[in-house]
């Protein structure tokens, strides 16, 4: 590719939500499907360089299987410029069930990768309303008042107190009792939501856990 055809090339980032049956989507699975949306909405997706080409996405942090997102984000390439706005509305209307496209905006080619500056994430766990732990106040006290929390992670113990940032309680819309949490998303210090309640001996699987926001290495921010 001539240097001439570099400087045409455009980056974006891309917010979006992962919500239904995708939240069983892993990472590589959900760069395939971001892959093929791309194709769908017929913008023109830029190629790595070299002998094995690839496209240019690149993905934010992992989600965990079977959790909700309302703040993914993705870095991509395009082999020509576009306006965000366009962008967003080509995304829209080519987009699976359980993939909504939130946010399209244009990104200097300079800038770090949103992947690398993510520090750390929120996310809202909410229970059915006859479901909520009756004690789930005093279980978040307990948690945070731990000095350590010994976890295993593929074969390995860990600590997993100091990837947890807060944790406190709150009310959803419909006035439901929720916990909120902000763990570590640093690389080789991440704080799963679903170990956090298993620290406080309750079934990651009873309640819906949904990734809110992220926040980054220079300043609170929530790309979407």
């Amino acid at each position: 590719m001539t240097s001439q055809a570099s400087d045409t090339r455009a980056r974006y980032m891309i917010t979006f939500a992962k919500e239904g049956a995708l939240r069983y989507c892993g990472q590589l699975d959900m760069q395939r499907t971001m892959e093929r949306t791309l194709r769908r909405a017929k913008l023109p997706i830029a190629y790595s360089q070299g002998f094995h080409p690839h496209p240019k996405i690149n993905l934010g942090a992992a989600l965990p299987l079977g959790i909700i997102s309302h703040c993914e984000v993705a870095d991509i390439w395009l082999d020509e410029p576009r306006p965000a706005g366009l962008i967003l509305e080509q995304l829209q209307g080519h987009s699976p069930e359980g993939l909504r496209f939130i946010k399209a905006q244009h990104v200097s080619p300079q800038e770090p990768t949103m992947q690398s500056r993510i520090q750390a994430a929120e996310y809202h766990i909410l229970w059915p309303r006859d479901d909520v732990p009756e004690d789930l106040e005093q279980r978040v006290k307990v948690l945070m008042r731990s000095h350590a929390l010994i976890r295993e992670r593929r074969g390995k113990q860990y600590d997993l107190r100091p990837l947890i940032e807060n944790a406190e309680l709150s009310t959803s819309e419909d006035d439901v009792p929720m916990l909120i949490i902000k763990v570590s998303l640093l690389p080789g210090n991440t704080g799963r939501p679903d170990e956090v309640l298993r620290a406080m001996d309750l079934d990651p699987y009873q309640p819906d856990i949904i990734r809110t926001r992220f926040f980054l290495d220079v300043k609170d921010s929530n790309p979407d």
